[in-house]
């Protein structure tokens, strides 16, 4: 994983760049209670173990936002970025869809492609980056995304 700096004038050529995918994240049962407790979500599919096994996932799975959520971690250290870059913004999602549940005990990782980079003024950037993040032995992703950021140059 690597960030590649390139002149603000060459942003517009990062559109296809793929990364390489994240590392590997596992999505404890304690990582999950501990979601559940932050967003006051405790929906029996994601915190009681037992009752969760009866259902068609046979045990809890992790909240969708939980997933989402750890992109932000997924993507450190991987991108293009603009030189001189002030900070980046999360400006949101145009598009985001839970494809497949996250079994307590997986691990999942991001795979991103650049999709747009639009240029706003002389400072800013709007990034569109198609996100999808595996789990681990599993054919369909947890979910897929279409990410928007907001890059400001100094």
């Amino acid at each position: 994983m690597a960030i590649k700096v390139v002149p603000a004038d060459e942003m517009v050529n990062a559109v296809g760049s793929r990364f390489e995918p994240s590392k590997w994240i596992e999505i404890t049962q304690d990582r999950i209670n501990t979601f559940a407790d932050c967003t006051e979500d405790h929906q029996f599919i994601h915190i009681d173990e037992e009752a969760a096994k009866n259902t068609p996932f046979g045990g809890t799975i992790a909240h969708g936002f939980l997933t989402l959520s750890l992109l932000s971690k997924m993507i450190e250290g991987n991108g293009v970025i603009p030189e001189n870059m002030a900070m980046g913004l999360n400006y949101g999602f145009d598009k985001v869809r839970f494809l497949a549940p996250v079994r307590a005990g997986k691990r999942v990782r991001s795979h991103v492609e650049v999709l747009d980079v639009t240029r706003k003024d002389d400072k800013r950037f709007l990034i569109k980056q198609g996100v999808s993040v595996e789990i681990e032995g599993e054919e369909t992703p947890a979910l897929v995304a279409e990410w928007l950021s907001m890059v400001v140059t100094a």
